[in-house]
């Protein structure tokens, strides 16, 4: 679920929401059908919850990679030997005063693996206002100049597949980019709402795998109906059909195992 932290008493939120996190993975793995997962995927604001917050409001609560929060969750990583993936708001001191929104990989040893920024905002969709966390595209120059051009097109390899992460919505050119360099299982977010037929029919056209996860039903949430743009997750095979959805809107656990070698012995660029 989505619970979105008060500005104004931000920390024990922050920790209410770690926790809660934090436990949410034990219970992934309580019961784990065909076996302890390889990797496990949360949505975009897990930590944080989201809300129409200043800029000024969220460089108080961002978190930091590395951080506390960032730790914690490693550890738990490590604790079940797999890899953890999830997306937060995020501030860096290489860029200050930029609002950041990071999809972060963290791997079986308890290490930060990868960073994956979004790549752009969507545009013309929210009634009055745009959302202003700084993306790849509004920075490329300085972007590449930093991290070189390999990373604008991120793909973070690993013995379980080519994982690329997402928050953004509706950019086929983007998810194509990202299947020409190699990626196999696609790993896409989302807050508040998606369109499934954009998920599908990433899968299809792309001949991956890929997963979206959204948020639940959220009921201390004080902004929005507590069902807003809940539910839906899924996992796409490389045929556009589902694997596995979610049955409805409460928190729950999805589960799928890909045949990564017998993938890999069909699959072509």
């Amino acid at each position: 679920k989505i619970r979105a932290i008060d500005a104004g008493n931000w920390q024990p939120e922050l920790a209410e929401n770690l926790k809660h996190m934090l436990d949410s993975i034990d219970r992934a793995f309580y019961f784990s059908n065909g076996g302890p997962a390889d990797i496990l995927f949360f949505h975009e604001f897990p930590l944080t919850g989201w809300k129409k917050w200043t800029r000024k409001e969220i460089l108080q609560f961002a978190i930091e990679i590395p951080g506390p929060e960032v730790e914690a969750i490693s550890a738990k990583a490590k604790e079940y030997g797999c890899y953890i993936v999830f997306g937060s708001y995020v501030k860096d001191p290489d860029w200050p005063n930029h609002v950041l929104s990071i999809t972060t990989i963290i791997g079986p040893d308890g290490t930060v693996v990868d960073k994956h920024w979004k790549a752009r905002n969507i545009k013309g969709v929210f009634s009055g206002f745009e959302l202003f966390t700084t993306t790849i595209y509004d920075v490329l120059d300085q972007y590449i100049e930093r991290y070189g051009i390999d990373a604008v097109i991120p793909v973070t390899r690993t013995p379980y597949g080519n994982i690329i992460t997402s928050s953004v919505q509706r950019e086929p050119e983007l998810f194509r980019a990202f299947a020409l360099k190699g990626a196999e299982i696609m790993l896409r977010t989302a807050s508040g709402g998606f369109t499934p037929l954009d998920i599908q029919a990433t899968a299809l056209y792309n001949s991956a795998y890929v997963a979206i996860v959204n948020n639940a039903a959220s009921p201390e949430n004080t902004t929005f109906f507590e069902d807003s743009g809940s539910g839906g997750s899924a996992i796409y095979g490389p045929d556009g059909k589902p694997i596995v959805e979610a049955d409805g809107k409460l928190e729950q656990c999805i589960t799928a195992r890909i045949p990564i070698q017998e993938f890999r012995a069909r699959h072509r660029q």
